[in-house]
């Protein structure tokens, strides 16, 4: 395992690392030594601070969203559909959920690309039949492209939270819910009092890997957007990718990318330790 983490992790890495400190084209051209100044000149890039802007929204429609939507899903599944309806109804309720989270990212940035498209999508289509003589053009409208990419994170994205959510719910004391009912207690006032408090490990999980992601997302911008239309839906990992193999300026592209592995790997750090803090008080 330690050699695995090795190979793939640290000497990867490494590389980057090393290679961030030079202006490279990549291939047989000749490695210049920069040093930092790779870094330096990111500082002063409106393009990059742009992506790491994009990925603050990705953040909230990767983890904030979904993670509420899941949680407030889950609760009602658990304690309302499933004791009402049965747990079939439940169960397939979740698996429905669940199913954009399964699905190639491939095929749901095609499928997205269609509903959305501006001639002849689903959703234009639908706005023309009401009357809307020029719908909004989603993907290709530098103000609303990345409200559409949000969109579509969070319609992938909320089946995770969910499944998760969903296993914990099963150890919580039922008396506790009879309890509350017998107090007049509301499902709004359950949920904050006692959902929240028995699953917040889960919370805290999903909240890990999902900014995790966030962080990193690219393949959903690649199929839908392609970092357009005028830059507005780059994220730093696409950046990082069109420096890398479009401009040919692999050094650039070197320290892009270990800047945002930086940024995870603190990001990763704060919230244990916040978590550890918590469960320590």
């Amino acid at each position: 395992m330690a050699i695995g983490f090795v190979v793939i992790v640290l000497v990867p890495l490494g590389a980057n690392v090393a290679i961030s400190l030079f202006d490279w084209r990549g291939g047989a051209a000749d490695m210049e030594w920069v040093g930092l100044g790779n870094y330096a000149e990111l500082l002063q890039d409106e393009n990059f601070w742009m992506s790491f802007k994009n990925s603050l929204l990705m953040i909230v429609a990767i983890v904030v969203v979904p993670t509420i939507l899941g949680l407030i899903i889950a609760s009602l599944l658990f304690n309302l559909i499933a004791p009402r309806y049965g747990s079939r109804i439940a169960s397939f309720l979740r698996g429905s959920f669940y199913l954009p989270q399964i699905l190639p990212i491939a095929v749901a940035g095609f499928i997205w690309s269609w509903v959305m498209n501006t001639d002849a999508g689903a959703v234009n289509s639908f706005l023309k039949t009401l009357g809307i003589a020029n719908p909004p053009d989603w993907l290709g409208d530098p103000e609303i492209a990345i409200v559409t990419v949000m969109l579509m994170m969070v319609w992938s994205q909320i089946g995770y939270p969910l499944v998760i959510f969903m296993a914990p719910l099963g150890r919580v004391d039922p008396s506790l819910y009879e309890a509350a009912d017998l107090d007049g207690a509301s499902w709004f006032q359950q949920l904050r009092r006692i959902t929240i408090p028995e699953i917040r490990p889960e919370i805290f999980i999903v909240s890990l890997t999902a900014t995790v992601a966030a962080l990193k997302v690219f393949a959903p911008i690649l199929i839908l957007t392609g970092g357009g239309p005028e830059g507005s839906t780059v994220v730093p990992s696409y950046y990082a990718y069109r420096n890398f193999f479009e401009l040919s300026q692999v050094g650039y592209g070197s320290a892009i990318a270990t800047v945002m592995a930086a940024v995870i790997l603190v990001v990763a750090l704060v919230m244990l330790w916040f978590q550890r803090r918590t469960e320590n008080a």
